[in-house]
């Protein structure tokens, strides 16, 4: 088993990390909020009218980044737990505009579960990267995939049955005699030629 030994983050390095890109996404957010507002509140409501808003994503980054650094350093672990504390954290911080205790540890809880489970589920949409030969591409991954899955027709056909679309070699004289045994009834093939 290979030992794994923690080292140390610059939580105040990720805290101003965190400060940047959430006062970008935050003056974003907040220019979108002007340009959909029904008056003309002009350029400087980034600021006065929905300011708020660059204001609270500047506080999320700030805290989520610094708090999910911090606890690994006190803990020494990197680990979901990490993200599952400085996502509480970060919630709770979206939660402090109400002023009230519900929507704090609301936000704080809602914020914690999805941000763990993402992280736990290995931090991506797409799911975990793949260990088994990484330096194929996705193509050769693929058809090596379909080469060992493969299974032969006659197998195929002996578990499905014929019809339904499945129509080996022979199918179309099988299928006469099946009908003529049971209802009697002759089935001409219809040709091309006449």
């Amino acid at each position: 088993m290979a030992d794994h030994t923690f080292h140390q983050r610059d939580a105040l390095k990720s805290g101003a990390t965190g400060f940047m890109v959430g006062g970008a996404a935050g003056l974003i957010a907040s220019a979108i909020q002007n340009s959909l507002a029904k008056t003309n509140v002009g350029p400087w409501g980034v600021f006065t009218r929905t300011g708020g808003t660059v204001a609270m994503f500047t506080a999320l980054g700030t805290v989520y980044l610094f708090s999910k650094d911090a606890a690994a350093n006190l803990r020494e672990k990197d680990d979901t737990l990490n993200t599952t504390i400085a996502s509480f954290l970060g919630g709770a911080t979206i939660g402090l505009r109400t002023g009230r205790m519900p929507p704090i540890l609301g936000f704080g809880a809602a914020f914690s579960v999805v941000m763990s489970a993402y992280e736990f589920t290995g931090g991506s949409l797409r799911g975990r990267p793949r260990t088994e030969a990484p330096e194929m591409d996705e193509y050769d991954r693929k058809e090596a995939l379909r080469r060992n899955r493969r299974r032969p027709m006659a197998e195929t056909i002996a578990e499905l049955g014929e019809g339904r679309g499945i129509q080996p070699p022979g199918y179309e004289e099988r299928r006469r005699e099946r009908l003529k045994e049971k209802y009697g009834v002759e089935i001409n093939p219809v040709s091309a030629n006449v």
